[in-house]
């Protein structure tokens, strides 16, 4: 499960920084397609975040969580991953909750600046893949 997923976060990874680097905030807002793709790339990459957490969590009965944000909290406190990289994931999952229950209601300019974290993206991947390296 795990290799699947992390394969599915790369590839993930690497449309987002396709459309950071070839699209502008008015791109997105113009294209109702476009934006769709950039809201559901987020929502999906984050999912996958929060599965592997809550995966590795439970794997290695870190603890007992009682939301997502407990999974990554976890992580930080049992030194998986950094401080500074777990807060950011953290707030990514209020993304992915404002995604799943509000809709149309998010900002596209805020949501464009999600693309700013897909470096945290990778740094997530990179240390997912030391925990347990064989695992699939």
């Amino acid at each position: 499960m795990k290799t699947d997923k992390l394969s599915r976060l790369e590839e993930n990874l690497k449309t987002l920084r396709v459309i950071k680097n070839n699209y502008s905030l008015n791109d997105i807002i113009s294209d109702k397609v476009d934006e769709w793709g950039l809201r559901y790339g987020l929502f999906e990459s984050i999912q996958i975040i929060i599965d592997l957490a809550c995966h590795i969590v439970a794997e290695k009965n870190l603890g007992t969580p009682k939301n997502y944000s407990d999974c990554i909290s976890f992580l930080i406190s049992n030194n998986y991953i950094k401080h500074d990289l777990g807060k950011k994931i953290i707030h990514m999952t209020g993304l992915r909750n404002l995604l799943i229950h509000e809709y149309g209601i998010i900002d596209v300019e805020k949501l464009f600046e999600y693309l700013d974290y897909l470096d945290d993206i990778n740094d997530f991947i990179y240390a997912v893949q030391k925990v347990n390296p064989t695992d699939s």
